[in-house]
């Protein structure tokens, strides 16, 4: 499955906190002994006689001067180091969290590519082609029908795929059989891509249409039917038969309903069928099995339906977060360097 989100969190810490206390306690320690022993040794100093004066020495005073610099610098240079080594013994790095949501929404987008139906396909399967690039997770199938039905990619999320064959689709789908005229080789362009498009689905000779039947081969192009998987097709037709069908439109969206998919309907042909016997079994049959219905013609129904799809048709697996660490030494290694150097040179300036 394809990851629809990732969420990263990214913080910094130190793996062993507790060792950079113990270290620097230690050396805390470690300069509180130092500084009692140096004190002891004070108290024990032999006193010089008539060196009460020298500190009004110029040279005298400047060699004070120049050594209390230095012994501060040593200080610092020392108290650089040591905290450097204190924090990368406790191990810096950056933690990262990975929650991915992996998307199981599956769309069967099932057209009927019957003459009457063919403008309407066209611009929606060019609007669905658009709102791909917006997908991410979902798994998406493209079956067309007429007399039978063909299947032009099975469930898939491999997108490159999926636009390549959408984009063939709605070169082939815009050919426009109303102006073409068998006696006029003008009206004949896109003709060959459009019947190589819809070959297959004209398989019972004499009879057209047959929605209930492309239906329910739709209703079988979903797999892992043991998952917790969210299904739809979104079907496009005029439910104007010419035939007879092994399953009605109401039989079909029935087997569709018992399998556990939602169905979404656009409703296309010609505008004398507004308000006709198939448009409203068209839109009861889906409204009675919690299905939604638009006219195709529509410029916004694809998008409504996806929407809908989308808001309400989501169903994602949270995977285990994933616990990444990556060590992060810098800056403290190279203070460290820069502590270790400036204590040699101290050293030499010191013995000089």
């Amino acid at each position: 499955m394809t990851p629809t989100s990732e969420t990263v969190t990214v913080s910094s810490g130190l793996v062993w906190p507790w060792l950079l206390a113990v270290l620097l306690l230690a050396v805390l320690a470690g300069a509180a002994w130092a500084w009692r022993t140096r004190r002891a040794s004070s108290d024990e100093a032999h006193w010089v006689a008539h060196t009460e004066r020298l500190d009004e020495v110029p040279e005298v005073r400047r060699a004070v001067r120049d050594y209390q610099v230095l012994r501060w610098a040593g200080v610092g240079t020392l108290v650089v180091a040591v905290a450097s080594a204190a924090v990368l013994a406790a191990r810096p790095v950056d933690r990262q969290v990975k929650s991915e949501r992996f998307g199981t929404r599956d769309i069967v987008l099932c057209l009927d590519v019957s003459g009457s139906m063919v403008p309407f396909d066209s611009a929606i399967v060019e609007t669905f082609s658009e709102l791909v690039e917006s997908f991410s997770g979902e798994r998406i199938a493209l079956s067309v029908f007429n007399s039978t039905s063909r299947t032009v990619f099975p469930l898939t999320d491999d997108y490159a795929l999926v636009q390549e064959e959408l984009e063939i689709a709605v070169e082939a789908l815009r050919f426009d059989l109303e102006a073409f005229d068998p006696s006029d080789p003008m009206t004949w362009r896109g003709l060959d891509e459009m019947l190589q498009f819809v070959e297959g689905t004209q398989g019972v000779p004499a009879q057209g249409s047959l929605i209930g039947d492309g239906l329910a081969s739709c209703a079988l192009l979903f797999d892992e039917q043991e998952t917790d998987r969210s299904r739809s097709i979104i079907l496009a037709t005029d439910n104007d038969p010419f035939g007879e069908p092994v399953y009605t439109l109401p039989q079909a969206v029935d087997l569709v309903a018992s399998r556990d998919v939602v169905l979404y309907g656009l409703y296309g042909g010609d505008e004398s069928l507004r308000g006709s016997a198939q448009n409203e079994e068209f839109s009861t049959a889906i409204e009675d099995a919690d299905g939604m219905s638009w006219f195709a013609e529509d410029p916004a129904a694809v998008r409504s339906v996806i929407d809908d799809v989308t808001a309400q048709q989501a169903v994602a697996l949270d995977e285990e977060p994933q616990h990444l660490l990556t060590d992060r030494p810098q800056p403290w290694f190279a203070l460290l360097v820069v502590g270790v150097l400036g204590l040699l040179l101290w050293r030499w300036r010191v013995r000089e």
